[in-house]
This record gives C-alpha cells, structure tokens and sequence, in this order.
C-alpha cells in the first residue's frame, strides 16, 4: 500500500500522526495477523487500539516523520498473540533497539521498504522477547524501561536528526 501510494496511487487510507504511511503500517500488519489467526473481532480491535495509540504515543516524542510505527504493529501483533504490558513493551524496545537509525528522507519508494524493515523489526523484536532475547538498558539507545527508551529515540530523533533533515 504503501509503495503504491509513493508511486501516486489516490487511493484513501486511514491516517494515524497526519501519515497515510503510518496509517498503513499501524493497522495493516495487524489486521493480516488477525485473520492468520482467527482472532475474535474484539481481539482484533483491540490490537488496532494498541498498535495505533503506540504510534501515537511514539511519534508525539519523535515528531511527523518516521519509520517506528512498524514497532507499534510489532505491539499489536504480541497483543495478538495473548500478549500483556511484559510482551508489548519489550516487543517496542527490541524494535526501537533495531530500527533508530532508521532515516526518514520523505515520502518516495524507499519509504515502504524502509516501512517493511520496520515491521519486521517489530516482528523479529517480539520474537525475540518470546525467546528469551532481548535489548538491556545501555545496548546503545535503549534505557531501562520503555518509556526511557521511548524518550531517547525521541530525543535523537528530533534533536539529534535536525542537522541531518537540513542537509537532506
């Protein structure tokens, strides 16, 4: 969809942050795993509800443009999966750990593929949670707890990228 829309597609999608893209990749991956698994239509609202108030809640730190709401599908589908606030939060550091370098350089092709490295990051970062594996508190940006994480990819989002979306 997203690849579709970078080529001029017109075609109306939901919108999540002022981003048909984040739209996309909060809600689409979930409700694919939903039918995969045969959840009840409640299981699957609700794993809308997480993944979407995740993007929410990540992008009001880190600003418009980003490739993180693939971590907030990754949430939803842990949710999915019976999943509570242990799996969503280390599924969101796991992924965040992965995909914070990430560089957004505006809406054209790569932005889906950077959308689907995304929610792979958000995937591979709930699968290692259900392993065992996980990102610690000094493994780079990640801080101990969720919201510290969340905060320091805000940070080096907003701050930190700002010399970098000047000269792209």
């Amino acid at each position: 969809g997203s690849d579709a829309r970078m080529n001029g597609c017109e075609m109306p999608v939901v919108i999540n942050s002022g981003s048909g893209n984040q739209g996309i990749t909060a809600s689409i991956p979930v409700i694919e795993y939903a039918k995969e698994l045969g959840v009840s239509d409640e299981k699957r609202y609700r794993a809308l509800l997480v993944s979407n108030l995740i993007t929410i809640h990540l992008k009001s730190g880190i600003g418009r443009l980003s490739a993180y709401s693939g971590c907030a599908s990754g949430a939803g589908i842990a949710y999915l999966y019976g999943g509570g606030v242990d799996e969503v939060s280390h599924t969101i550091v796991n992924s965040l750990a992965i995909t914070s370098g990430i560089i957004c350089d505006g809406a054209k092709a790569s932005c889906a593929a950077k959308i689907a490295t995304a929610i792979d990051a958000g995937i591979l970062g709930y699968n290692m949670y259900k392993e065992g594996q996980q990102f610690y508190g000094g493994d780079g940006i990640v801080s101990k707890g969720v919201e510290n994480t969340i905060k320091n990819v805000g940070q080096l989002a907003k701050e930190g990228m700002a010399t970098t979306d000047q000269e792209i």
